[in-house]
């Protein structure tokens, strides 16, 4: 219920925008969806460690709202042509990020009882996500969309403000026991719904579909402002960063106003 309300208040949001920014500057909009897998560098597994980076990948899911000036029909010939029009897009997004977390890695697999702790672990993160980004096209937006190119790569930057829910257990009994954790851990487990905020970095390119259609793939980088997305947080060398997220996915553009 709480994301949905979330969901909810970004779309009113969006539409009331959409139709004010459109009545009095002419810009021109985009919806899209995007999806993948991501994968989740936390607390869980060795930050460094290729099974735990794989195995902890999780599901990423994205609403897309484009803007730019470089080809809505109530603009002029000047803002169109500008660099500015034809090289930027803005984007708005709601994200939502899903991930099942296990403990992987030389410590987790070893036959003592560090490893039983680790691997007896269980976990799990949800992360809604709500920012903007500004993307850079270095192919001219209005060649693109007029068909001079079938490609479009593009890079871009941005912030998000996050909201996400941990959870965890152990196959051994409470987490509040400190003989279920593993000594590292003690005291370093928080599964109370947080927030903090997100720097995202894209890469990706656009194809072109049709008159009013785009394809879109794109690799993304999340990095979260705290260490508790993951619910775990501790001063071990191995994992002294705050959490990560790398994705990668497809999605779909349409043009509204086009």
């Amino acid at each position: 219920m709480y994301y949905i309300k979330i969901i909810l208040v970004f779309f009113f949001l969006l539409v009331l925008q959409n139709g004010r920014v459109h009545a009095q500057f002419g810009i021109s909009h985009e919806i899209g969806v995007f999806g993948g897998p991501a994968n989740f560098l936390t607390d869980y597994g060795e930050r460094w460690n290729l099974q735990a980076n794989v195995a902890n990948a999780g599901l990423g899911l994205g609403l897309l709202h484009f803007m730019n000036l470089a080809y809505c029909n109530e603009c002029n010939y000047q803002r169109t042509d500008s660099w500015l029009a034809s090289h930027l897009r803005l984007r708005n997004e709601l994200t939502w990020l899903r991930s099942n977390l296990e403990h992987y890695g030389p410590v987790a697999s070893k036959d003592n009882i560090g490893g039983q702790l680790l691997r007896a672990m269980h976990g799990k993160t949800n992360v809604l996500e709500v920012g903007s980004l500004l993307e850079y096209h270095p192919l001219r937006i209005r060649d693109f969309t007029n068909f001079g190119y079938w490609f479009s790569p593009y890079i871009g930057l941005g912030a998000h403000f996050v909201s996400y829910k941990p959870d965890a257990y152990s196959d051994l009994g409470s987490l509040e026991n400190p003989k279920n954790v593993f000594p590292a851990f003690v005291g370093g487990i928080n599964l109370e719904r947080g927030t903090t905020y997100s720097i995202v970095g894209v890469m990706g390119a656009r194809y072109r579909l049709g008159w009013r259609h785009d394809l879109m793939f794109e690799g993304r980088w999340h990095y979260y402002g705290n260490d508790w997305v993951d619910g775990l947080n501790h001063d071990v060398a191995a994992n002294k960063f705050n959490d990560v997220v790398f994705w990668i996915g497809v999605g779909y553009v349409y043009y509204i106003n086009f």
